[in-house]
């Protein structure tokens, strides 16, 4: 059984010849499949049926989300389907709709990211009905924004949490449990996140549209009031029970009249406790929210106040104990309360007895409908106050550049019974519904009728003339005819409810509207609406009588006269704006504010009426489907473009994509915008029919297109980061290897100059005095020392270490050596032994077999102290003695063939304190009191070595004694390598055709943008040489200018900076060789170096008879010293007195005392030192010194062309020109070049220094490169 490459598998080897067919996971039909479409546009037939199909079967699966092109659906699950959390959230993050599901951290991720990207404001439009989950798709967009905006400074915190916070503050003061929804905003808002430039919000503000505060005094049956009363009730502290006399929710009339105290799903104590939270996040002080509670308890008393009827129909107050606890919380006299409950002062405005005062006396009815308006008046202006403070807080911290705004209203109503609040609520929902069809719908239709794109138009309905039906002024519409109903008869609120019913007949004329008595029917877009008439007058004046305002006047609460700050004027006799005029210019404003942002739309729908997780009801929403308009949005979807944008702007962003419009992130097109559009658009691949030019606009068909062009503008940014860190990458590996040359370059010259140093030392100590053998003068002897690696790694040398017992020492020589050992009755012989010296001693070891092992011991240990002298012969032999104090065991007699290696380090290592004693024989002592001698004697019959026996050695003769070193061996000539190798080398050569190197494009303006002057780097252009002056003074006789050796490029080069481009069959003329296969070449007047092998000499044609030329200027007087190689410029000051420069040259040569430099392209020595290879200064005749080099490009001795150009084998040429001369010294020198006789005396011939052989050469090329570039 073999392992497979899934590991911990095993399977059975393969047969031969069959195929065996991988088995079928069983776990794929567990896999969730997709449901539906998850974008409505790709359905095969649209109509409502397979509308309403696709979301339920989505809607079945948990699928809530689903697409209409970037407008997204929404149905209500009415269940937790965990799909908020921050694990999916993180899935959304920078991702375009198509990669992910339909989801609303889609919408919202889009919203930010256009923000960002485009720089316009946004906006998230939500709309639908009551209970289809409008206020959740905010939240859920708060908080995507809130987690992805980034901004680590605590105030940009700071205003996070505070938008966060707004959301359970605001649902407990503007939300309430209706009957088709638990949290029913009654309330519509409009969020504005502020956001810096770098995408960071910075503040925020709420915009509240028409809180329903009739809710404060009654609800229907089975529904409740704001959600806040039955909080404060159910958990306030006992401290607050104490203070406002607070009780359970049951004992107060506002709160529990419908019935509805607990509703499933809400913990009415954990949402006190999240309010309280919230308010401290906002920054609302104790003090602050103290006043708050102390206005809902004194709201709760209030609808506690009855009224009996007295016998003269008047009434009267049941409980006064309860108006003096109000009295007592609004820091008011109690029997002042209890008469504007009760009685109202009517002042006369006609008559006789104008300006009259009189105290009218109210029922119960009247007096009823004065406290409810006090409470409702109180009630609004705290929520105001709340709004108004919240926006305090969030105030912006510095410059907002974008804003995101999410709308989150209250959605269309039909009830049984549908008053004013519903009639404005409706109406601002058409409104919505109006900016939805304009932006949508009739302005994108509109738009392309304008711009000349071929479109095929789609029938739609257009709600302006309902909108029409409720607001205009002329004619008439319903809220004109409610403020003339107001106006007429103001005293009287059924007065003035049939004089509304008399002027709705004049309405009578739209077809969506329709009187019905005291009733009146609305066709809106989301359906057909009856209103009731009675009390809608009433509701429309909104205003609170005199004595209630008087009442909040003389209250001493500060706060309490905060809320009510801008009472009406008395003496004023301008109408005040009534409630309908108030909500259509709040409407006008959020629709400005919408039209300034780019919408992102979602569209809501509520399954059923019942709330229930599993029920469907298929009328109800194909009844939504239809005045949602989803069927023609999908045509127009699928029929128009999904996005649109000036030329300008496409060109902004996009410009980037082509090479005709962009070079280095640089904007270089030249032409008009919408011809910049149309390239880039080309230049993408992008199909034709994908998009259209306009007049002033261009359109693309899918968001696909648009996704691919925004994908590849990333990709553009990572491949230029791509190509930054690929030519740091091979800087890095120029540079490195640069430093591993040098520092190759440097350590070999450094050792081998040690080791010569060593060598010549061990040669003066035995010159004159020993024959030497002839492999012992080689060139590359080296005295290495450590031969025995006992310092390293080697099993040898760590058995010698550890047999010798070193520890930390340090062996300084180490070799193996044969040791003459005498036998009792016997003849001395030679035995093979290891020598190790160190620091302190020489240590002798030998090796012997144990039980068939071999094992190395240490013989004997001779400290240098003891070492008298060393003994040796003046022939040729290998022989020495260690004459050694008297001991026991004598002088160890060695033979060694590295004995000069040996003498030489124990000389070292003593400061030369041992004696080397050279003669016909070596004396010893044998034993402590024993001395002996061996003879050396000359004989030419022994072949090799030396032959020892009876204290005798038999040596051949030598080389003289006067020998020394054999001079070091030319080394061979080889082919410099390329030192960087990689895609940043253009490609060309012999073998194939190089392209013609594009030139840089002038950078342009964007368009709409202020031009901007771009800096574009000057071409060196290499100044003429100028003229040398002559040494004659008489004005020479003409001279024939010798004809220039002219060349014809045989294939096209690409040239670098210092270097010339040639194309097939260019012309040149030829100004300098250079011996390293690189000629100086003039072209159009332009100099530069190009490779010979590219050249092809042109055969001189026959010379023609020499025209007259006219002779030159006087020249200046001659200078006394001999003439420059190459002439600097000279100032116009100093033309009379010319300089001459004299070229010293000096053969290079390697200092193996100076320190370690490191020069690397483009960067001066870390060190602040000079290169220590380099030539030296050109010297002035005035003394002053140049950095000119004495050839322009670094030579070479090696004599080789280099390879051919394509992969670049050559170091990269110094600039050819240096920049033009002026009042500024030039920071490249110029070319030196010779001028060329013409001028009367030809200058003297210099020629150039050739360089040292081997490494050097190199060494010295690279040194004189890299101070070139440091120098520029």
């Amino acid at each position: 059984m073999a392992i497979s490459k899934k590991a911990g598998k095993k399977t059975a080897p393969k047969s031969a010849g069959v195929t065996k067919v991988a088995k079928a996971d069983w776990k794929e039909g567990f896999k969730k499949k997709q449901a539906g479409v998850s974008d409505m546009t790709l359905l095969t037939t649209i109509d409502e049926n397979n509308i309403n199909t696709n979301l339920q079967k989505r809607w079945t699966v948990g699928e809530i989300y689903t697409y209409i092109g970037g407008v997204l659906i929404s149905v209500n699950p009415f269940k937790d389907l965990g799909i908020y959390t921050d694990e999916t959230l993180q899935k959304y993050k920078g991702k375009n709709r198509l990669e992910v599901p339909p989801h609303v951290f889609s919408i919202a991720e889009s919203a930010y990211y256009n923000m960002n990207a485009y720089h316009e404001n946004q906006c998230v439009i939500i709309s639908g009905e009551s209970g289809a989950g409008k206020t959740e798709a905010a939240k859920h967009i708060m908080q995507y924004i809130a987690a992805v905006s980034g901004g680590e400074d605590s105030s940009i915190q700071e205003i996070k949490e505070m938008v966060l916070a707004t959301n359970p503050l605001l649902e407990s003061f503007g939300c309430a449990k209706t009957l088709r929804n638990n949290n029913s905003s009654r309330h519509g808002k409009y969020l504005e996140i502020m956001f810096n430039t770098h995408g960071e919000p910075i503040g925020a503000q709420i915009t509240n549209y028409l809180l329903e505060k009739g809710r404060v005094v009654g609800q229907l049956e089975n529904e409740r009031n704001f959600h806040i009363f039955y909080q404060f009730t159910k958990a306030a502290s006992d401290e607050q029970r104490e203070q406002f006399g607070l009780q359970g929710p049951d004992a107060y009339e506002y709160i529990s009249r419908s019935n509805c105290l607990e509703v499933q799903g809400i913990d009415d104590s954990n949402d006190y406790a999240d309010t309280l939270n919230a308010m401290g996040v906002i920054g609302l002080s104790n003090q602050e929210q103290n006043e708050i509670f102390r206005m809902l308890a004194a709201i709760l008393w209030l609808g506690n106040v009855r009224f009996e009827e007295m016998n003269d129909g008047n009434s009267a107050i049941s409980d006064t104990g309860i108006t003096d606890f109000i009295a007592y919380l609004i820091e008011v006299d109690s029997a002042m309360v209890q008469k504007v409950l009760t009685s109202r002062v009517v002042e006369t405005q006609r008559g006789g007895r104008r300006g009259s005062v009189y105290d009218v006396p109210l029922n119960p009815a009247q007096a009823t409908a004065g406290r409810d308006a006090l409470a409702k008046a109180i009630y609004n202006n705290l929520f105001e106050w709340i709004v108004s403070r919240i926006n305090v807080s969030m105030k912006a911290r510095s410059t907002s550049a974008q804003v995101i705004g999410i709308l989150d209203i209250f959605g269309f109503e039909i009830f049984e019974d549908n008053s004013f609040e519903q009639l404005c609520i409706n109406y601002v929902n058409e409104k919505l519904q109006q900016i939805f069809i304009e932006l949508t719908l009739k302005t994108e239709q509109e738009e392309y009728v304008r711009e000349q794109i071929k479109w095929n138009p789609i029938k739609y309905f257009n709600n302006k003339i309902v909108c029409d039906l409720i607001e205009e002024r002329k004619p008439p519409g319903i809220f004109a005819a409610l403020n003339d109903a107001c106006a007429t008869a103001h005293a009287d609120p059924a007065a003035a409810d049939n004089s509304f019913v008399q002027r709705t007949a004049m309405l009578s004329s739209n077809a969506h509207f329709e009187a019905r008595g005291s009733q009146f029917l609305v066709r809106h877009y989301a359906g057909d609406v009856m209103y009731n008439i009675a009390g809608m007058t009433d509701k429309n004046k909104d205003a609170l009588v005199k004595d209630l305002f008087d009442l909040v006047g003389s209250s001493g609460n500060q706060f309490l006269q905060t809320l009510f700050s801008d009472r009406p004027d008395p003496s004023s006799k301008k109408r005040p704006p009534t409630a309908g005029d108030r909500i259509k210019a709040s409407a006008g404003a959020l629709v400005d504010n919408l039209m300034k942002a780019q919408p992102s739309y979602i569209r809501t729908i509520k399954p059923n009426q019942n709330r229930s997780p599993t029920e469907y009801d298929t009328k109800a929403i194909l009844h939504q489907i239809k005045y949602l308009g989803l069927q023609e949005n999908i045509r127009v979807r699928r029929a128009g473009f999904a996005y649109r944008n000036t030329f300008e702007k496409m060109v902004e962003r996009f410009y980037l994509l082509s090479p005709s419009t962009s070079y280095a992130g640089e904007y270089t097109w030249q032409g008009d915008a919408k011809s910049g559009c149309e390239q880039i658009l080309k230049d993408t691949g992008i199909a034709k029919d994908e998009w259209q030019m306009g007049v002033t606009k261009a359109f693309i068909k899918n968001p696909e297109t648009l996704f691919a062009l925004e994908t590849m503008r990333d990709r553009y940014w990572h491949n230029m980061a791509a190509r930054i860190q690929r030519a740091w990458r091979n800087y890095w590996r120029y540079k490195n290897e640069c430093a591993r040359r040098i520092q190759r370059f440097w350590k070999n010259n450094k050792e081998a100059l040690e080791y010569a140093k060593v060598r010549d030392y061990g040669h003066r100590v035995l010159a004159g005095r020993k024959e030497r053998r002839r492999y012992s003068l080689l060139s590359y002897r080296r005295f290495l020392g450590d031969y025995l690696d006992v310092n390293g790694q080697n099993i040898v040398g760590s058995d010698l270490r550890s047999a010798c017992g070193l520890g930390a020492e340090q062996a300084t020589f180490s070799s193996k050596v044969q040791i003459l050992v005498s036998k009792f009755g016997r003849s001395s012989k030679l035995s093979p032994r290891f020598l190790v010296v160190t620091a302190k001693a020489v240590y002798i070891a030998a090796t012997s077999q144990k039980d068939g092992q071999i094992q190395t011991s240490l013989e004997r240990k001779i400290p240098l102290v003891t070492i008298k002298s060393i003994s040796m012969s003046n022939l040729r032999d290998d022989w020495l003695a260690l004459n050694c104090n008297a001991s026991e065991e004598g002088d160890p007699i060695l033979h060694c063939y590295f004995k000069t290696e040996l003498t030489a380090n124990l000389l070292t290592l003593t400061q030369a304190s041992i004696s080397v004693l050279i003669g016909p024989s070596i004396e010893y002592a044998k034993k402590k009191d024993k001395k002996a001698q061996i003879q050396f004697v000359r004989d030419e019959t022994i072949a090799k070595d030396d032959a020892y026996k009876s204290h005798a050695v038999h040596v051949p003769s030598g080389e003289p004694s006067s020998s020394t070193s054999r001079p070091a061996a030319r080394r061979k000539p080889g082919i410099v390598r390329p030192i960087t190798q990689g895609k940043l080398l253009r490609a060309g050569g012999p073998s194939d055709k190089g392209k013609a190197s594009r030139p840089k494009p002038v950078a342009q303006p964007l368009p709409g943008k202020s031009a901007q002057v771009a800096a574009v780097r000057p071409t060196p252009v290499a100044p003429k040489s100028a003229p040398a002056p002559s040494t004659h003074i008489s004005v020479p006789p003409p001279h024939k200018e010798p004809e220039a050796e002219l060349y014809k490029a045989k294939f096209a080069f690409e040239g670098q900076e210092g270097e010339i481009s040639l194309r097939k069959d260019d012309t040149v003329e030829l100004v300098e060789k250079d011996e390293n296969g690189w000629w100086l070449v003039r072209k159009d007047g332009q100099e530069g170096w190009a490779p010979n092998n590219y050249l092809e000499l042109i055969p001189p044609k026959p010379k023609a008879a020499p025209a007259a030329r006219s002779p030159p200027p006087r020249p200046p007087p001659p200078p006394s010293a001999p003439l420059a190689v190459a002439a600097a410029p000279i100032p116009a000051s100093s033309a009379s007195k010319p300089t001459v420069s004299i070229v010293s040259v000096k053969s290079l040569a390697a200092d193996a005392s100076a320190k370690p430099v490191a020069v690397f392209p483009g960067l001066a020595p870390s060190n602040g030192s000079a290169v220590p290879w380099k030539k030296s200064a050109v010297v002035s005749a005035n003394g002053s010194s140049s950095s000119t080099p004495a050839s322009s490009r670094p030579s070479s001795s090696l004599g080789v062309k280099p390879p051919p150009v394509a992969p670049k084998p050559k170091p990269v040429p110094p600039p050819v020109a240096s920049k033009p001369s002026g009042s500024k010294p030039s920071l490249k020198p110029p070319i030196p070049t010779a001028p060329r006789p013409g001028a009367g005396v030809a200058p003297p011939k210099v020629s150039k220094p050739s360089a040292p052989a081997g490494q050097m050469d190199l060494a010295a090329a690279l040194a004189k490169r890299a101070q070139k570039i440091a120098d520029e």
